[in-house]
């Protein structure tokens, strides 16, 4: 029997630590948390001094009776989840789902606390055991309430105003609401037109060069200057007729540093721009990594540190290896005779102490290829480039302007460069000198691609330019872009909103409550989250407060670092939350919030049509649907109506054309003719097994899909006939009862045979 017990939180990492840790220690997993709220009304007692009631989760007990049984005989426990907050409270909880008594558990219990799976670490971290943080494990706690209080209140009300099912979180909502913001901004943006005009210049024959055109008459050009097509040309062809030469040049060396090694958020924004991944993908990657990862004769081995931290701090094992590293690849000019060290941002960087690292900076992405999925490769190489790339020597650039004039031979007549027969021309280019860690990395830029270094010919003052073409480019303004995961991730985190490793969470919760849509990577806000987020921020403003829910994670970073006390907290927060809510109860009208009016009048009875919100977004609907007119529209998402598009089809009753329309399982065909003919039909015709219904003798055995997507056969006499069956049919009679048809089956032991459907009747041909 182990004389030691470790728990951790994953079954994928106990094998490496067990191998680290000897004989003498077994490790078991909690898999994750083992007590939480019930997700039901009540699980916090309020008026018992927010008294939470765990629960056990079902699916843990298993693994619960597991470190039970292994607790028999051992002398000590050791708590080994994730340094975090909320590994701290999976501790606090297990030793109460446990049921070990605080005063006398009948085993020494001791927290262990490790950043990465080496065992170098592992075995410190046993030598250097400690307490449960009660601070860390009170802030996890009110966190959870709190997260609690809003959603069970604040869900209900929108279901009541909007519609059933609905959600509301403390941070996802303020997620939700920088996202709708953001789309009315571009709703609202109208674009303004305005031209620039380039020249390709020359020096020499082959020495050509761009360069944009920046005053008139000495007067610098702003970015409207050139409104239109014909001042544009007319600045054409006045500058076409110029002399050109060089005015001045200036030289400047810039410096640039690299980027710190990686936290939990700027590794989802990376990986969001250089890889494509979302930030779900990212973190589950990343564990993988952290978990470890099977590398030959070493067994499975930890390649990164904790991937859920707010810290830029390197170790000084870690930057004597990427000093090593860099020394023996690039060589010492590349390396650092003293590490750059990094502050960290955040206010209290707690989720651990050191930046998302290899913990092998020797095993190069190469090296370790072979051994990893393509995923993995990708994410760990970018880890690896980040983390060596920032212990290297800074870049050195060398930035060149050229300012060039342009005497004008024909002067220009245009209103506000009327008489100026002078313009003055820039050029600029940068040569990068010494690359330092831009020859290994560079970080990704949001929107845009990396920069892309320019270069220029050699040029000396007063030398004269030859010009070979007038570049004049019409553009408009852009408005504001959508938020991609990267860049809502950094707003969300610059704004001091959530915590790292809440991030995923939240993005994934936008979409899977269609609240919004993910298109080509960017988040596009649907009508119910548009209608959601207008009535939280008009009803529930101070709550979905951009500076509030931040101040909101400050206290909780209080309560972590024993500043402030929990309960105090909660009861701050709860009072004046409760008390809005009810009022806004009696205050606010469903129909306000899911019905606009509009000017039109239903085609078919005459009174307003309004603009609803369904399930599946907005829609036109009669306002006398209650009188039974059941007319509506569809309307895409501009709230432009959607007119049927005609088929080639014609209908089978009136002869009309087809239409097709949306429904709520899919498009369908309609006749055209409606309401006199109410004839639909599927848009795609049931694929026929050229069977006939043994019950009505009259239809043929369809292919259809249940509401699941499941396939059975049917007749299509259907409502008349209801005949249906799971499995293929098969015109065989019965040679066992006569039954004028069989079906197919198909399982793992016997293969493919027939049998009857008839009840009663057990012919197989298996048998």
């Amino acid at each position: 029997m182990s004389k030691n017990l470790v728990i951790v939180e994953s079954p994928a990492k106990g094998k490496t630590i067990e191998k680290f840790l000897g004989p003498d220690y077994k490790v078991l997993a909690s898999f994750g948390h083992v007590r939480a709220l019930p997700s039901k009304q009540g699980s916090v007692d309020i008026e018992n001094g927010f008294e939470p009631k765990y629960h056990v989760l079902p699916e843990s007990k298993k693994h619960l009776d597991a470190i039970k049984a292994a607790m028999k005989g051992a002398d000590r426990l050791l708590l080994a989840t994730d340094p975090d907050r909320e590994g701290e409270a999976i501790s606090w909880h297990l030793l109460a789902a446990l049921g070990l008594d605080k005063k006398n558990p009948g085993i020494k219990i001791q927290r262990v606390e490790f950043h990465e799976i080496t065992k170098d670490a592992i075995l410190y971290a046993v030598d250097h055991p400690r307490d449960i943080a009660g601070e860390l494990v009170d802030a996890q706690q009110a966190r959870s309430i709190l997260d609690y209080l809003v959603g069970f209140n604040l869900s209900p009300f929108l279901w009541k105003k909007i519609r059933y099912g609905l959600s509301a979180g403390r941070v996802q909502s303020v997620a939700l609401r920088l996202v709708c913001e953001r789309e009315k901004e571009i709703l609202a943006f109208k674009d303004q037109e305005y031209w620039t005009i380039a020249a390709r210049l020359c020096v020499a024959p082959g020495q050509e060069f761009k360069a944009g055109l920046v005053d008139v008459g000495g007067k610098k050009l702003g970015k409207f200057d050139i409104p239109s097509e014909e001042i544009a040309t007319a600045l054409k062809t006045s500058l076409q007729s110029g002399s050109y030469k060089v005015s001045r040049i200036t030289r400047t060396e810039k410096k640039r540093n690299p980027s710190p090694p990686f936290t939990t958020s700027t590794l989802q924004q990376e990986a969001s721009r250089k890889l494509g991944f979302s930030a779900r993908k990212t973190m589950s990657t990343a564990q993988k990594l952290y978990e470890g990862i099977d590398i030959g004769e070493e067994g499975s081995v930890g390649l990164i540190t904790y991937m859920r931290t707010d810290s830029v701090n390197l170790s000084a094992v870690a930057l004597k290896d990427a000093h090593d590293v860099i020394s023996a690849a690039y060589g010492a000019e590349y390396a650092l005779a003293k590490p750059r060290i990094f502050k960290t941002k955040s206010k209290n960087a707690q989720e651990a102490h050191e930046a998302v690292r290899p913990t092998y900076i020797a095993k190069t992405p190469l090296e370790l290829k072979k051994y990893l999925t393509p995923d993995l490769f990708k994410l760990y190489e970018l880890i690896w480039k980040r983390t060596v790339a920032c212990q290297m020597a800074e870049a050195l650039l060398d930035q060149t302007s050229v300012d060039i004039t342009a005497e004008l031979s024909l002067p220009l007549t245009t209103s506000q460069f009327a008489g100026s027969s002078r313009a003055g021309l820039r050029a600029a280019g940068t040569v990068i000198r010494f690359p330092g860690f831009m020859k290994l990395y560079i970080e990704g830029l949001d929107d845009q691609d990396e920069e892309k270094e320019g270069l220029l010919p050699v040029m000396s003052e007063g030398a004269a330019l030859k010009l070979h073409e007038l570049l004049p480019e019409q553009h408009f303004t852009q408005p504001p872009p959508r938020y991609t995961e990267a860049t809502l991730v950094k707003t969300l985190e610059e704004y001091g909103i959530g915590r790292p490793s809440t991030f995923a969470s939240i993005m994934n919760t936008l979409v899977e409550r269609k609240y919004a849509r993910l298109e080509k990577k960017r988040f596009f806000p649907e009508d119910v989250g548009m209608i959601v987020s207008d009535l939280l921020t008009a009803h529930f403003q101070k709550y979905v407060d951009y500076n509030f829910t931040a101040g909101l994670e400050e206290e909780l970073d209080q309560v972590s670092r024993g500043e402030k006390e929990w309960k105090p907290l909660l009861k701050e927060f709860w009072e004046p939350f409760i008390s809005l809510l009810k009022q806004k109860e009696g205050e606010v009208n469903k129909s306000d919030l899911t019905t606009e009016a509009t000017d039109e009048l239903c085609p078919e009875c005459g009174k307003p049509l309004v603009v609803k919100l369904g399930k599946r977004g907005k829609f036109i609907a009669c306002s006398g649907f209650q009188e039974g007119c059941k007319y509506t529209r569809n309307v895409d998402q501009d709230g432009e109506v959607v007119e049927p598009v005609v088929s080639d089809e014609k209908c089978e009753k009136c002869g009309l054309p087809m239409l097709i329309k949306d429904g709520r399982f899919g498009k369908y065909l309609a006749c055209s003719g409606y309401p006199a003919c109410k004839n639909i039909q599927p848009l795609v015709k049931p694929a026929s097994t050229g069977v006939v219904c043994p019950e009505c003798k009259q239809g043929e055995l369809i292919e259809k899909k249940s509401r699941f997507g499941k396939l059975f056969y049917s007749c299509n006499q259907y409502p008349k006939c209801k005949f249906a069956l799971w499995d293929l049919p098969v015109e065989t009679p019965c040679p066992k009862c006569g039954f004028p048809l069989l079906i197919k089956k198909i399982y793992k032991r016997k293969g493919e045979f027939l049998k009857c459907p008839k009840e009663g009747c057990d012919y197989n041909s298996s048998e």
